[in-house]
């Protein structure tokens, strides 16, 4: 409850179970519902809690001072800027997938399909008639603006924040217009690098709410990121062969990669299955993290990365900064005598990383498992996600255990309110770090 949130006293009500008891009785889950709303929004307890991850919502969008009684729509893109977004959106290659694992059900069911882009802004609208109609009134259109930090908690922006699949129904919305209303989101990732495409959504009213719509929408989220992988490896196939009769003529250690550093081919040196790159990568000589000193020259649709003598440039790092500030996007970014570069990172890695810098000293196997799982037990996971950060940080992380080097400075950005750090997070270590309003 928002008391809770503003008192720092712990809710001793369970959570409404909205799917069982909205499948039994919509209109009383949404009645009940309601109640939960008007007293949070009024500082006051209900004798039912919201959900977790709803009470986690209302928080952040009461922090950024979203008014929920507003009923003007969200600010809109121009024609042009949507068509470019959707030209540039790989999300536009899954299209056919998500129409046919939502469409004829959603139209049945008297629902509509939603794709936005990672900033929640909506691209692409399909579905029943009677509910695209709707929606208009309520602004849920293409160019919208569908981020919690606009209209509040909702199955678009909501999702793009928790990084997980995410159903809002009735008064679990935060604007008082958009409670009429059941939303159902799921997050898509590119396969390739771990980044948030975008969110598909299933939407309609109240009354239509299932159960099962979660798990159906998360599960045809999949397949679209599933096609995208392949995709993904045939864009490589494609690459290759390119890259093969280029990399006969090199002497050398050389490899060829697509755009996002995933290896096509390889000569001279033992197979890597992906190169760190930096955001922006020109050609010339080049420090690359796990490589050393390289010569990068474009080729087809990726690049040509030839390994230099070690002399060439200094490879040595000065600082790292960790960027969480920021509630949908975390970086990590390097800089030093060897250049700078800087990557986007995953969500299991930015929590990884936001523990390592709050332990200079160092964490275990067993103990960066307890932070994150509650269970030092699940070290082969850590170990395996640590290989996966080592890969692009290099030497700038060490092991036995985990840490950064004692000559690097690591500085971290946090967001203004401690309690909107990392909120996709359910490692206990970060919740117990929002909950005490610090670093873990």
């Amino acid at each position: 409850m928002f008391v809770a949130l503003r008192e720092g006293t712990p809710v001793a009500n369970p959570p409404m179970n909205v799917a069982r008891l909205a499948a039994v009785d919509a209109a009383q889950a949404a009645r009940l519902l309601s109640e939960v709303r008007e007293a949070a929004l009024a500082g006051q307890r209900s004798r039912i809690a919201p959900r977790p991850v709803i009470e986690e919502s209302w928080g952040r969008v009461l922090r950024n001072g979203v008014d929920p009684d507003r009923e003007t729509h969200p600010g809109m893109l121009s024609t042009d800027e949507v068509r470019r977004r959707r030209e540039e959106s790989p999300l536009r290659h899954v299209l056919p997938v998500l129409r046919e694992g939502l469409l004829s059900v959603a139209d049945v069911a008297q629902h509509i399909m939603v794709v936005a882009d990672a900033d929640g802004r909506v691209l692409w609208r399909e579905g029943c008639s009677p509910v695209l109609r709707k929606a208009d009134g309520l602004g849920f259109e293409p160019g919208a603006d569908w981020g919690e930090d606009a209209v509040g908690t909702n199955g678009v922006g909501t999702a793009v924040v928790v990084r997980r699949p995410v159903q809002v129904f009735a008064a679990e919305h935060f604007r008082r217009a958009h409670t009429s209303w059941t939303c159902t989101g799921a997050p898509i990732t590119d396969p390739r690098d771990g980044r948030l495409l975008g969110v598909v959504d299933v939407s309609g009213p109240l009354e239509t709410m299932h159960p099962a719509t979660l798990a159906w929408v998360d599960s045809v989220a999949k397949l679209a990121e599933a096609r995208l992988r392949e995709l993904h490896l045939a864009s490589l196939e494609r690459l290759r062969a390119v890259a093969a009769p280029v990399l006969a003529r090199v002497e050398g250690r050389a490899l060829v990669v697509d755009a996002t550093g995933w290896t096509a081919a390889v000569t001279g040196m033992p197979y890597t299955q992906r190169v760190a790159l930096p955001k922006s990568l020109s050609p010339g000589l080049r420090w690359l993290p796990a490589l050393g000193p390289c010569s990068v020259e474009p080729l087809a649709d990726g690049w040509l990365v030839r390994a230099v003598s070690e002399t060439a440039l200094p490879s040595g790092a000065g600082a790292v900064v960790l960027d969480l500030a920021q509630p949908r996007r975390w970086s990590v970014s390097v800089s030093g005598g060897a250049g700078s570069w800087s990557r986007e990172l995953t969500p299991r890695h930015a929590e990884l990383l936001c523990l390592l810098a709050a332990h200079r000293s160092g964490r275990s196997a067993a103990g960066l498992a307890e932070d994150m799982f509650g269970d030092p037990s699940r070290t082969v996971t850590v170990r395996a996600e640590m290989s996966r950060v080592r890969r692009y940080l290099g030497t700038l992380l060490e092991h036995r255990p985990y840490r950064f080097c004692e000559d690097i400075d690591v500085e971290v950005l946090l967001p203004d309110d401690p309690r909107d750090l990392l909120p996709h997070s359910a490692a206990p270590a970060v919740l117990a770090a929002r909950s005490a309003g610090r670093m873990p």
